[in-house]
């Protein structure tokens, strides 16, 4: 089956069907229909599946794609259009330009945190671009990867978009093929198989990966602002987000008064365990349940394994050499770190991959500029968190461990695209120094116009 998809979508885009504007603008005003039509059926299986209340669902997924869509609608004629370029004055009666093309038939392979948003949102781009593409959502959110098969699935030709389903096995036999382009959104861990494996077809990738992303307060930061950006960034979807404030460094002189007004913020903002959302399966839930230092808990709840739920929970006097702090944690945990020096804490960052995202908490605009100016991460915030990504006009991805690529708005678009660059030259002169035999009169003037 995967075979003849493959084979079906190739042969369709040769077709060059989903090249004209009109194709994509009237594609790109289906998926938003199908967004719309069946809102309350995603927020639906997003609450089976994640536990999401109607509010997560609509923000972080529904509407959020939806606002990418119809920035996409808005924003294509544009995109495609092909763009005139500077040229070097020594290229005589000639024009350049920039042609965007789309690369051909690609494959997206979505995670399971936001289920519905990572598999639609890089979606909008391959359409935009006018490629063909074949979807993979996870299949731990089961509720969510049936709506969006049957829904993709009937809404779109198959020779143009398909969902497929399945486990682990199906995932590799796709990565069999030499797609023109992959995008996947997952664990480092995966992501290096899907390199590995895009890599024995040349394939070019995206790689949209995690890590352990730090969050750091000085002592100019108003606390209690910087608690509750803190809470929602971390415990929106039960802190299963890529780019969820994985820890605190809080310098040492604010860490008790930050750490109460943390407790005060998130027992204001979840009262009722029942607005909080679940993690994902049993072996996710014993993950993150083994990560947690009982003597260390500064706040927390019980957990339930039969429901899956991990109440909000605070961890303080925590070290690197804590379980906590050894891999990223995607889960309603959040440890505190104290330090003195902030050159101590971008030494010891420097010292670990760099993240998806990074956090400051601060007024001085010296400790802004050099902790910006000295470490490298995907993206982030200063005096907030996550929304960076909720913004389409910035590019949202990783470096290094973190992620290959960006996406979101135009850039998705040009993700997806082939920025094809060419000259067009005048016929009516053909100037004679650039053809052989070259002499040393030509050489000295070339030597001159070429510096």
């Amino acid at each position: 089956m995967i075979e003849s998809l493959f084979k079906e979508q190739k042969a369709y885009f040769k077709t060059d069907q989903t090249k004209p504007y009109a194709f994509r603008l009237e594609m790109l005003k289906k998926l938003k229909t199908m967004i719309e039509s069946n809102s309350e059926a995603i927020e639906g299986a997003l609450k089976i599946d994640l536990g999401k209340s109607p509010f997560e669902a609509y923000t972080t997924e529904v509407g959020f794609t939806l606002h990418s869509v119809n920035m996409a609608i808005r924003n294509l004629k544009g995109w495609m259009r092909k763009k005139r370029v500077r040229t070097p004055i020594y290229q005589l009666f000639t024009r350049s330009y920039v042609m965007p093309e789309p690369k051909g038939t690609v494959l997206i392979i979505g995670p399971y945190n936001y289920p519905f948003q990572l598999i639609i949102e890089p979606l909008i781009g391959a359409m935009a671009a006018g490629n063909t593409a074949i979807l993979k959502p996870s299949e731990f959110p089961k509720a969510t990867e049936a709506l969006v098969e049957r829904l993709i699935n009937e809404t779109f030709d198959p020779a143009y978009i398909k969902v497929i389903t399945g486990d682990h096995t199906v995932t590799s036999k796709l990565l069999d093929h030499p797609y023109d382009h992959i995008f996947f959104t997952g664990s480092t861990r995966v992501g290096q198989i899907v390199y590995e494996k895009a890599a024995k077809h040349l394939t070019p990738v995206t790689l949209e990966l995690g890590g352990k992303s730090p969050t750091i307060i000085d002592e100019t930061a108003p606390l209690k602002v910087a608690a509750r950006r803190i809470v929602f960034g971390k415990f929106i979807n039960a802190g299963q987000t890529c780019i969820a404030p994985d820890y605190i460094y809080v310098q040492e002189t604010v860490k008790d008064a930050f750490i109460k007004v943390l407790k005060e913020t998130i027992n204001q903002f979840y009262p009722d365990d029942h607005t909080f959302g679940s993690i994902i399966n049993e072996r996710h839930f014993d993950r993150l349940t083994s990560m947690i230092d009982p003597s260390k808990v500064a706040y927390g709840g019980q957990s339930d394994r039969k429901t899956l739920h991990i109440p909000p929970m605070v961890m303080d006097h925590v070290t690197r050499a804590d379980d906590v702090m050894k891999e990223e944690i995607f889960g309603p945990i959040l440890p505190v770190m104290t330090y003195q020096s902030i050159d101590d804490v971008i030494s010891d960052l420097k010292a670990h991959e760099k993240p998806l995202a990074l956090y400051l908490f601060t007024k001085d605009k010296a400790v802004e500029k050099k902790v910006f100016g000295s470490l490298s991460f995907g993206g982030g915030a200063v005096n907030d968190t996550l929304m960076h990504v909720s913004n389409p006009y910035l590019p949202f991805g990783g470096v290094g461990a973190s992620g290959i690529g960006t996406y979101h708005g135009k850039y998705s678009f040009t993700t997806f695209s082939h920025m094809k660059g060419y000259v067009k030259k005048r016929l009516f002169a053909d100037p004679p120094i650039a053809y052989p035999p070259y002499t040393k009169a030509k050489e000295a003037l070339v030597r001159r116009v070429m510096r």
